[in-house]
C-alpha cells in the first residue's frame, strides 16, 4: 500500500531520510544533544571571534539570496568590516544558527557577540539612521570611501 503525497500523488513509501532522522534522534537523545551542543559551540566560537559576523547564504562577493545580498550591501555602504559564514556550505550550521539565535531566518547579523537581527531589522535600522550609531556605540569603526 502506497502513501499519498502532495495533491494526492502516490508515493511508494515513507521518506526514509525523515524516518532515519527520527530513529537517530530517538535512539540516543544524548548523542543528538551532543551533536547540537557541538554545533552550538562552533557557532558560539564564530560569534565570539569576530566583532561583526554575518551568517548568510553565499558569500559577500556572490550572495545566494536577496536578503543576504541586501545586508551585505548595507554593511558595505556603511564601510563595516565583517566576517561572513556561508550557511549553504554546512547544513549543521544552517539549521543550528536558527536554534542558537531563536530566529527562524537567514541572514543573521551579530555585533560583538550580540544578535542584531535579520535582513528586515538591519534594513529598518539602516533606513532610520540607527545602524551607524549602533556600530559606533559598539566601538565598530566605519570606513569611509
Amino acid at each position: 500500500m502506497g502513501f499519498s503525497g502532495p495533491r494526492g500523488t502516490p508515493v511508494q513509501g515513507p521518506n526514509l531520510d525523515a524516518l532515519q532522522h527520527r530513529a537517530y534522534m530517538g535512539s540516543d537523545p544524548h548523542m543528538a544533544r551532543d551533536d547540537m551542543t557541538d554545533v552550538h559551540q562552533r557557532i558560539d566560537d564564530e560569534v565570539k571571534s569576530s566583532p561583526v559576523l554575518l551568517f548568510m547564504k553565499g558569500t559577500p562577493v556572490f550572495p545566494q539570496c536577496g536578503f543576504s545580498a541586501a545586508v551585505v550591501q548595507i554593511l558595505s555602504q556603511l564601510g563595516v568590516k565583517f566576517k561572513a559564514v556561508d550557511v549553504l556550505k554546512d547544513p549543521e550550521i544552517r539549521s543550528g544558527i536558527k536554534d542558537y539565535s531563536q530566529w527562524p531566518t537567514i541572514p543573521q547579523l551579530y555585533v560583538k557577540g550580540e544578535f542584531v537581527g535579520g535582513a528586515d531589522i538591519v534594513r529598518e535600522m539602516f533606513e532610520n539612521d540607527e545602524l551607524a550609531a549602533f556600530f559606533a556605540e559598539k566601538g565598530i569603526a566605519l570606513e569611509t570611501a
